[in-house]
């Protein structure tokens, strides 16, 4: 039986895999679910410190119309791939998405969900759905606008059109830009250098951004004050600070 999504380890690096290349790994219900149930693997396995995600040939063109076209309202909610991308969002190691090919629609939200985006040349990305008669439902019109601007957020959901990876990057949407043939390599070197940081404090560097954007200045001050001084806490923060002291590379121990 054909696999759709598949869990690779290495070493502290988690890759997931959308593996549907006939389809150009377009979003079902099912492969959505079987992305989900990869998290909470990945959640339970304290040796993995970064995760990437990506697809065979493509990341992922959209969510599969054939499974919405005849839904009303009720079936459309519950098909939503909402829960899963926000799982993906709070997980807590950094999370890198390897763009290549077409990520359209809910596989650009599923991008978006990642905290970094590394695309290949002949990535193409877009959120079409107003093409559709729809609009973006699984965190579009909400993470983009909080990435590059109201204003360029709007002219992309409601134009509907697609851009290049020199765009994307352009807009901010990708971090970096890489030769199609190096997109995984570049993916697994920018996750091991991630991998030899402290995770207790990339952990708190997420929290601090994630929540930031949700609240006041002052309150996403006062929290980054508290995620900063509890590190001090920490064997890492010893670590880190003694090793720049010595001269040599810090061993973290994610205590």
């Amino acid at each position: 039986m054909e696999e759709f999504v598949l869990l690779e380890l290495m070493g502290p690096i988690a890759v997931i895999k959308i593996n549907r290349p006939k389809a150009l790994n377009a979003l079902s219900r099912e492969i959505v679910d079987l992305i989900d149930d990869k998290l909470e693997l990945i959640k339970k396995n304290k040796e993995i410190k970064a995760l990437i995600i990506t697809g065979d040939n493509n990341f992922a063109a959209g969510a599969d119309i054939v499974d919405m076209v005849d839904k009303n309202a009720k079936e459309a909610k519950a098909f939503l791939f909402s829960d899963t991308f926000s799982k993906l969002e709070s997980i807590e190691m950094p999370t890198i998405a390897a763009i290549c090919g077409y990520a359209l629609g809910g596989g650009l939200e599923l991008a978006l969900a990642c905290d970094l985006r590394i695309a290949s040349e002949d990535a193409q990305m877009g959120l079409p759905e107003i093409n559709l008669g729809i609009m973006p439902g699984a965190g579009g019109t909400v993470r983009l606008p909080r990435l590059i601007g109201e204003a360029k957020a709007k002219e992309l959901i409601y134009l509907g059109g697609r851009l290049s990876s020199q765009e994307a990057y352009q807009f901010g949407i990708v971090n970096k830009v890489v030769k199609t043939e190096e997109l995984m390599t570049e993916a697994l070197k920018m996750a091991g250098k991630l991998a030899e940081k402290s995770v207790i404090a990339l952990k708190a560097a997420k929290k601090s951004i994630n929540s930031g954007i949700e609240c006041t200045k002052a309150e996403a001050i006062n929290n980054e004050a508290e995620l900063w001084a509890a590190l001090f806490d920490s064997q890492d923060q010893k670590e880190g600070m003694k090793a720049f002291l010595e001269k040599r590379k810090p061993n973290y121990l994610g205590k």
